[in-house]
């Protein structure tokens, strides 16, 4: 090699020479057979399912406290949104007025409550458990939740695809009619939920079952089982039948639908339900059952729910007005008669009805008192429903033509007699023109012939003759309370009052002279009997002089007989009174009397439009003579009052045997002149005001 250098060999391994590396056959025989292989996989296996299971149960302890910690926390957020428990009431029950007409028949109730709170042991036993079977059976077990009833219902309303049973406790519901509203959530079934709890551990079962018997709702504004049996059997929850009882407890699931007074064959069949229910908890035999099964309840008819409903109204005001604030169950005994009630209802509504269109007329009013004025019946508009304006009472109309009375009963007792005579013919006074409704014109009348035939020019000038102020004090000394323009067209009835204070002051026409006050309350008291407020009889003032009584009744029976007033009808009565139109025929009005009753009517629109030419002398006479005809039937028919014995020749003296003096009159009126009789009355005041 150059450069001295030593050339090194390449070196290759050798494998022959050296030691032998396969294994022998003995070795092969002796490394794991394959079933060593196999208990490895198996070991591993069981190890990752372990694993698994442990897994698993990890995150559901995980989840676990998850969920315990959200409804924790979901308690505790539904806890804080409720009042603190400890300052948790039962809310007292708003008082109950029990409204009692003349024969001590409930007319209506007020407050939401309705009924008396009745306690368990005054019940008889199968109403309670009527309940009990088909709300809520293992009512006296649970502890105001039932798991179980709330996995049966879940169960039965997943079978049926839809709400078929409610979970909810007795308990629940009571704490949801006390405490909460109607909403449907998920934070006010909780709040249920723990509403029920706390009732449970502050009262026992009896006592939770007695507030839920006396709170829960019936339909047809019945609440507690009280009202309920008075609404729908009349009489008292103490004295149903175990029919009654079942039906009852079946209308708690849907009140407003199957409440028996508008859906009675829903009801019954709900009651058999209830009844199959009480007998498989055995809580009845099969005998009574069945007994039950073959006496359905019978409900009573219904009163007059609408037109009572504005007596009712009226009635709370009164309340008030002698008791003051409500803070206790009453008692209120009125004048009303509910036979009576209804006839005047149907009258009105059935007359209005058949003719109110025709007529152009959509509301009416109806007032029947006695004439010591106990009211007998009040309707205070067509439907109660639609409208809650009580127009007996609250209305002020125009009363027109049914003024004049006031008017003559001035002339009288400024010395006029129903034989003076007074000139009916045109009249211009200061520019004001009144006219006679047929535009025609009788010339010189009798004062009973102008007030019949309601002669617009003759009552002008008995006003003007005497002063509108003297009128106007006439008025208010019968009754009247309204306000009254003092002015020349007062004659004409334009300032407005009310059906009640005018019904009022005729009162005095039909008693004999005396100051009537219209009533309504005879007496107030606790439903323990102790008496908060009673009528005292008084001896009434006499503000009319009983000849000029007689006078009047004498004039106004002539409305009758050939007046406006023709076709009212009232066979067998003596009766007077005297009808009323207003301007533009807005008003209709008719006021009669008896010896028994006085009665009025108002017919009209409420935004005062006119009417279709509607008089006094039509409608508002045909719905009187019907309501009268039934309220007189079976009363022994009595003369009006007359005081009046001194008649002069006339009229007066045929109608009351008198002699020929003339009454009496009051003291001139100072620096003015009485006139008195004869056809040339007109005297200085009229020269002055009147177009000849």
């Amino acid at each position: 090699m150059a450069g001295g250098q030593r050339k090194t060999e390449r070196r290759e391994p050798v494998f022959g020479a050296g030691p032998d590396l396969h294994a022998d056959p003995l070795e092969r025989r002796s490394r794991p057979a394959a079933p060593r292989k196999r208990k490895h996989r198996r070991t591993s296996k069981a190890r990752n399912v372990r694993g698994r299971i442990g897994r698993l149960a990890y995150w559901v302890v995980v989840l676990g406290l998850w969920c315990g910690i959200a409804g924790a926390g979901a308690v505790a957020w539904v806890g804080a949104h409720l009042p603190p428990i400890q300052s948790l009431e039962i809310p007292k029950r708003p008082p109950s007025i029990s409204i009692l007409d003349d024969h001590m028949q409930v007319l209506a109730t007020r407050g939401d409550a309705g009924g008396g709170n009745l306690k368990i042991k005054e019940l008889p036993p199968y109403l309670p458990k009527a309940f009990v079977a088909i709300e809520d059976r293992r009512f006296y077990s649970h502890f105001g939740i039932d798991p179980l009833g709330i996995a049966r219902a879940a169960i039965a309303n997943v079978l049926h695809r839809g709400v078929a049973q409610g979970g909810s406790t007795l308990t629940q519901q009571l704490a949801k009619n006390l405490f909460l509203t109607p909403e449907r959530s998920l934070e006010r079934k909780l709040q249920e939920a723990l509403l029920a709890l706390w009732l449970e551990r502050k009262f026992t079962k009896d006592e939770i079952l007695e507030l839920y018997l006396n709170r829960v709702y019936f339909g047809s504004g019945a609440y507690g089982v009280e009202q309920a049996a008075q609404r729908y059997f009349g009489k008292s929850a103490r004295h149903v039948t175990l029919a009654e009882a079942a039906m009852l407890a079946g209308l708690v699931k849907s009140p407003s639908r199957l409440a028996p007074n508008h859906n009675y064959k829903a009801a019954e069949q709900r009651a058999r339900v209830v009844l199959g229910a009480m007998q498989d908890a055995g809580f009845i035999t099969a005998s009574s059952e069945k007994l039950a099964l073959a006496h359905p309840p019978v409900i009573v008819a219904q009163k007059a729910t609408g037109s009572v409903q504005y007596v009712a109204d009226w009635v709370m005001d009164a309340v008030n007005d002698r008791i003051g604030h409500i803070d206790s169950d009453l008692v209120v005994v009125t004048t009303i008669d509910g036979g009576l009630q209804t006839r005047a209802e149907q009258a009105l509504t059935d007359e209005l009805a058949a003719k109110g269109g025709k007529y152009g007329v959509s509301e009416g009013a109806l007032v029947s008192m006695t004439p010591t004025g106990a009211v007998r019946a009040l309707i205070g508009g067509r439907n109660y429903a639609q409208s809650q304006f009580n127009r007996a009472v609250a209305a002020k109309r125009q009363p027109g033509s049914a003024f004049k009375p006031f008017v003559y009963l001035t002339a009288l007792e400024h010395g006029l007699t129903p034989d003076s005579i007074r000139d009916d013919r045109p009249i211009n006074v200061k520019g004001w023109r009144p006219e006679n409704y047929e535009h025609e014109y009788l010339g010189p009348v009798p004062l009973s012939t102008a007030l019949a035939k309601s002669l617009n020019t003759v009552s002008v000038r008995l006003t003007l003759e005497f002063g509108p102020a003297a009128v106007v004090r006439t008025a208010h000394r019968l009754g009247i309370t309204s306000q009254l323009e003092p002015n020349a067209s007062i004659a004409l009835g334009t300032s407005e009052v009310t059906p009640l204070e005018l019904v009022g002051a005729y009162s005095t026409f039909a008693n004999g002279g005396y100051a009537t006050q219209p009533y309504v309350i005879r007496r107030i008291s606790t439903p323990e009997g102790k008496v908060l407020y009673a009528r005292a009889e008084e001896q009434p003032a006499r503000v009319v002089d009983p000849r000029y009584v007689g006078m009047m009744n004498a004039m106004m029976q002539q409305t009758l007989i050939i007046g406006t007033a023709r076709s009212a009808d009232l066979p067998g009565w003596q009766a007077a009174g005297k009808t009323g139109t207003s301007q533009d025929f807005r008003d209709a009005w008719f006021i009669g009397f008896t010896s028994n009753l006085v009665t009025g009517v108002w017919l009209g629109n409420d935004d005062g439009s006119p009417t279709h030419k509607t008089t006094g002398g039509s409608l508002p006479v045909a719905i009187w003579s019907r309501f009268m005809k039934g309220a007189e039937q079976g009363v022994t028919p009595q003369p009006l009052p007359s005081g009046y014995d001194q008649g002069s020749p006339g009229l007066l003296s045929s109608l009351f045997g008198g002699s020929s003096g003339a009454p009496t009159p009051p003291a001139p009126i100072p620096g003015r002149p009485r006139q008195t009789t004869g056809s040339g009355i007109d005297g200085w005041l009229l020269d002055g005001l009147f177009s000849r």
